[in-house]
């Protein structure tokens, strides 16, 4: 993609300061960016690499003041990272666009299967029956997509991952390497001497449109019904999502999570890294958890905030830490004092 500053300032709603018919190739970090690149800056930790970058232009915001000469072309907007995120999504649909229908000849196309237009398909990929994804979509290499999926238009699905069967994919999402989505849901009974005999998981899971799930997440599919995970939710690496689970629209979960079967989690909701959650519980939208929490109860309060584990209130939490680091201290005075009672 080749542009002029002046017709991507009017893309994005920018000010050019500078010269308005530079060629832009691409984007790039301004730390390494070259020749015909876009860059950014936003952080201010950052402005030093402004004044050195070999960039041709840089988004800047439109109160940003360059404390010296600046060569790039400037393209002043009102949210830089706003900005930058839909400056991507263009050069992003622009390689998309000039990808034709194209079947890697190692891949293994099940001929009931329905491939939609400027679908490609990698090597070793296996695409089985009855299956359909959507226009644009692209399937890299040692996938496995099983009988009866649906995957949605335009959505990317890196090496490694396994969608298995009877599973509904939106458009617009992207599957990193090595995701599971529909393995079985953690489900087994005793009987009568002890041993564990297996539930059947019957139900299929449920990525509804802009959904990103990270490297190594496995999603498990109901045992019956469906485990969902509503739209724009954004999993991190290495989390689990049990059977029958559901996860509200535009809620974020970091890494190394885990949540148990059949919990509702809401929408909005921010969720920190190692966060544990035990099953059949609800938790109220825009609630915000603190990483390495444990989350033992209903969370029926809005816009709550919480930490530690069992989970509580933040700020109470932040006293407590508090006073947890100066236990050494104040059982030394209590020694002390109880000696001196005795005395």
């Amino acid at each position: 993609m080749q542009i002029t500053a002046a017709a991507l300032a009017k893309m994005v709603d920018a000010t050019v300061e500078g010269d308005p018919e530079v060629i832009i190739t691409g984007p790039a970090r301004i730390e390494e960016a070259s020749d015909g690149q876009i860059t950014f800056l936003a952080n201010p930790a950052y402005e030093h690499y402004l004044y050195d970058t070999k960039a041709t232009a840089v988004l800047v915001s439109r109160d940003f003041q360059p404390r010296a000469h600046v060569t790039p072309t400037l393209l002043r907007v009102d949210n830089v990272y706003e900005t930058v995120s839909g400056l991507l999504q263009v050069y992003q649909q622009d390689e998309a666009a000039k990808t034709v229908r194209q079947v890697s000849q190692h891949a293994v196309v099940d001929e009931t299967a329905k491939l939609g237009d400027r679908v490609r398909i990698g090597k070793f990929t296996v695409i089985s029956e009855q299956a359909s994804i959507g226009a644009g979509t692209v399937v890299l290499d040692q996938v496995f997509i099983g009988p009866n999926v649906r995957i949605g238009e335009n959505c990317t699905v890196y090496p490694g991952a396994r969608i298995l069967r009877d599973c509904v994919i939106g458009n617009d999402c992207i599957l990193h390497a090595n995701v599971v989505i529909g393995a079985d849901g953690f489900g087994f009974l005793p009987d009568s001497e002890g041993n564990y005999q297996k539930v059947p998981q019957v139900g299929n899971v449920i990525l509804e449109d802009r959904v990103e799930i990270g490297s190594n997440t496995t999603i498990d599919r109901a045992t019956m019904g469906s485990t969902i995970i509503r739209q724009g939710v954004k999993l991190d690496n290495l989390i689990q999502i049990g059977h029958n689970v559901e996860i509200g629209a535009n809620t974020v979960i970091a890494a190394q999570a885990g949540v148990a079967g059949s919990t509702k989690i809401g929408a909005n909701c921010r969720i920190g890294g190692q966060v544990g959650f035990a099953g059949h519980l609800t938790i109220a939208d825009g609630t915000k958890i603190q990483a390495q929490s444990g989350i033992a109860r209903h969370v029926k309060e809005t816009g709550q905030e919480l930490a530690g584990a069992p989970a509580f209130g933040y700020r109470d939490w932040i006293k407590s830490s508090i006073l947890h680091s100066r236990l050494p201290e104040l059982y030394k005075r209590i020694t002390r004092l109880e000696k001196h009672l005795k005395e």
